[in-house]
């Protein structure tokens, strides 16, 4: 009886971990959108300045 208490809380905790997991995908998506041109400008600027030598 006391494996199928400890089944119980451990599937209790599946939804928190797919949330955190969505959750952590949802907040990288966000911050790569928003600073993803800033990013690629960064990038194209120094790649322009070492090949400028």
């Amino acid at each position: 009886m006391k494996t199928f208490g400890k089944r119980h809380r451990e599937r209790g905790d599946v939804p928190g971990w797919v949330l955190i997991t969505l959750m952590t995908a949802g907040l990288v998506i966000v911050i790569w959108a928003a600073a993803g041109p800033a990013l690629a400008g960064v990038f194209e600027q120094a790649i322009s300045r070492v090949t400028s030598f």
